[in-house]
């Protein structure tokens, strides 16, 4: 369609043949690009003149939090550490549950594809709530605290981790799955001796990856009663307690750098 509405240019080799040459679409597709952010831009009612107006305010509360309140932090450790365990034992049972599930939704581990189709489509459904929304019907089904926290996490992490596992699965090598099964093992003891060592190492790294950035999701998750350290930040957000933000954002930050460089360690090792 696009070449028909783009002319082509005719080329002369020295030996007189005549080519053609097809025109590039990067004009239309830069055109496309401006057109459709000028219609993001009206249907959102951006408007940069407010941004440059308001920005001021930002680094006033920034300003605020410095210095942050030493005095605040012995009351953030229990949060803090709520927070990294229920990030953890969600990653935790989300990796583990994840496998099994990546390998049913693997098209070359299944003869029903209806059963890899639905596998697929509950792991795509899982993906498209967001942690917030499954932490906040959490909290209606288990109760205010970390274990509508831990839940939403482990649904994340499931339909995280799923996805990108199961088209490891499928990018694999069969060769010796195959073998393996024309010898008379079975589908799980074949998966477990001749794909299972190839996926393994992305695997853990899927698992590491997922959790640190777990951390970072958990931390938000108090503002609709799930628990952990976004309690205290909800609370002090709240009251316009900045000093106390301050005080939150800086154990968080060094909390997460510290989970991420071990976490970035080991990675680099299983790869």
């Amino acid at each position: 369609m696009f070449d028909k509405l783009l002319p082509t240019k005719k080329i002369i080799l020295p030996n007189g043949k005549e080519v053609t040459e097809k025109r590039a679409l990067t004009p239309l597709v830069v055109v496309a690009i401006l057109l459709l952010t000028y219609f993001s831009a009206v249907i959102t009612g951006f408007n940069v003149e407010t941004i440059i107006k308001r920005i001021e305010q930002f680094f006033v509360i920034l300003q605020q939090m410095v210095p942050p309140t030493w005095a605040y932090f012995p009351h953030i450790w229990k949060p803090l550490l709520d927070t990294i365990k229920m990030s953890l034992l969600g990653s935790l049972m989300g990796v583990l549950c994840a496998l099994p599930l990546a390998i049913l939704a693997a098209s070359n581990m299944t003869k029903w594809k209806w059963l890899s189709a639905t596998m697929k489509f509950l792991l795509s459904l899982l993906r498209t709530l967001p942690t917030l929304i499954v932490a906040l019907v959490a909290t209606f089904v288990f109760g205010l605290g970390t274990v509508a926290g831990t839940v939403a996490i482990f649904l994340f992490t499931v339909a995280y981790v799923g996805k990108l596992l199961y088209e490891q699965i499928e990018n694999a090598n069969m060769d010796a799955y195959e073998a393996m099964n024309s010898m008379g093992l079975t589908t799980i003891q074949s998966f477990r001796y001749a794909i299972f060592p190839q996926i393994l190492p992305n695997y853990l790294s899927m698992s590491l990856f997922c959790f640190e950035g777990n951390v970072r999701y958990a931390s938000i998750l108090g503002y609709v009663g799930a628990g952990g350290i976004g309690l205290l930040l909800n609370e002090s957000l709240g009251w316009r307690n900045y000093a106390n933000v301050g005080m939150i954002l800086l154990l968080l930050v060094v909390t997460v750098f510290l989970i991420e460089t071990i976490s970035e360690h080991y990675r680099k090792k299983l790869m």
